[in-house]
């Protein structure tokens, strides 16, 4: 079987502003991430990781170029869905470098809200959060708040909630940036085995060279283009 596309970009523009205070960040990105891959997103702060994942993600509106999200065309030269917003929530996993836990709810009641909110009855969504909890090794935690986990506890409790909508795409902005380095790797692990065993195409923004082994391939961002990398030799965080 081959691969089967789960991102693909052509030719990506991003610039703000116009004239002489006119920035350009990203100008003619363009490459394809497949299905069941772990691809880490590295650049110097400031280069446009973050933007290009927004954009990536369908929340920051692009200045040109084409977004394929598998094999459905979102973006070419303007929004192609009236609704960005849906892509989001059925195609789109999002996690950060913060949980974003809300404190007066409890760990399964966070990951199911969602999935309510889209029309999904309460028992289902229940039950789809115990599996990904279980799946997760957390299960026992289910009924505790965030404030009674660990960082690392809280950040798998995050990635349940991105997987609760079954999307085809996880984008994670720096998701170990406030764990330490056992628990970052056990982070990384996870969604490698997400994005292998589900078939979801992940690209996760990192400044973390220990976790970059444990991902598929490594894409850069230079001179405002991106540059995919196979091998480690040639990478360099700053």
């Amino acid at each position: 079987m081959g691969k089967e596309q789960g991102i693909r970009v052509e030719n990506l523009v991003k610039h703000f502003g116009e004239g002489e205070t006119r920035v350009d960040v990203i100008d003619g990105a363009s490459f394809t991430v497949n299905k069941g891959e772990l691809i880490a997103l590295i650049a110097p702060s400031g280069a446009g990781k973050t933007t290009l994942l927004m954009m990536i993600g369908c929340v920051t509106e692009p200045n040109g170029g084409t977004i394929w999200l598998g094999e459905e065309k979102v973006y070419e030269d303007g929004w192609l869905v009236k609704d960005t917003r849906s892509i989001r929530r059925e195609k789109i996993g999002f996690i950060f470098q913060a949980p974003y836990l809300i404190p007066f709810l409890n760990i399964i009641e966070n990951i199911t809200l969602l999935p309510q909110a889209n029309g999904v009855s309460q028992k289902d969504a229940n039950a789809k959060a115990m599996e990904l909890l279980t799946y997760l090794d957390i299960a026992d935690k289910a009924r505790m708040s965030g404030s009674q986990l660990s960082g690392g506890q809280n950040q798998r409790v995050a990635i349940a909630r991105a997987l609760a909508n079954d999307p085809q795409i996880i984008l994670a902005d720096e998701p170990t940036a406030a764990l330490d380095t056992e628990r970052s790797i056990s982070v990384v692990k996870m969604l490698k085995k997400i994005a292998e065993e589900q078939g979801v195409a992940v690209i996760m923004v990192t400044h973390d060279e220990t976790v970059l082994p444990y991902c598929d391939r490594i894409m850069e961002i230079v001179d405002k283009k991106v540059v995919m990398k196979d091998s480690l030799s040639d990478v360099k965080i700053i």
